[in-house]
């Protein structure tokens, strides 16, 4: 099951007067058996009051492949270590323009899904930038997200979790991992 969204203009191309910069990146739908999926809250450094929730993952190293890429980020994010072969191909792609720290990206990214029975996130492997721009992590339903309120990305993350099979209402009684 993938998808792609495409753009008007290529990567690396501008629109109207402003430049973007190619970004290749590769993100994981880490999933409990409850339904609900790993996200961390995060800000844009040059803009403190955008905040949002998004999926682990990030930047692809040059000739990395996305399962590589997706592994190495979410053991750098989370503390879980996986080989790239048990994420399995990508559930879905997209492609999205985005400012972070006053540069404007083009980011093409390949989304995974991982089941886990409990995980608790070890953020110690944090780069500099995530330290000083994710304030928090948290596992939501779903339903929870679209409820809340907040800003998170990709916006068609619940939709995607439900085409996916995962419960929106399971669990809700349960701690936090």
């Amino acid at each position: 099951m993938s998808a792609r969204s495409e753009l008007a203009s290529p990567a690396g191309a501008s629109s109207g007067d402003r430049a973007y910069t190619p970004r290749r990146a590769a993100r994981v739908l880490l999933v409990d058996p409850a339904g609900r999926v790993l996200l961390f809250e995060g800000f844009d450094p040059a803009r403190p009051e955008h905040r949002y929730w998004f999926t682990p993952g990030g930047g692809l190293d040059p000739l990395e492949s996305p399962a590589a890429g997706a592994a190495r980020e979410l053991a750098e994010e989370t503390g879980l270590r996986l080989d790239p072969a048990e994420l399995g191909e990508p559930v879905w792609s997209d492609a999205t323009e985005f400012s972070f720290d006053g540069v404007w990206y083009r980011q093409e990214q390949d989304f995974f899904l991982f089941r886990v029975d409990s995980w608790l996130v070890d953020t110690t492997g944090f780069n500099d930038i995530e330290r000083r721009s994710i304030a928090d992590h948290s596992w939501w339903l779903p339903d929870e997200l679209v409820a809340s309120g907040d800003r998170f990305y990709p916006p068609e993350l619940p939709a995607l979790l439900t085409r996916l099979g995962l419960s929106t209402t399971a669990g809700q009684d349960e701690a936090s991992c």
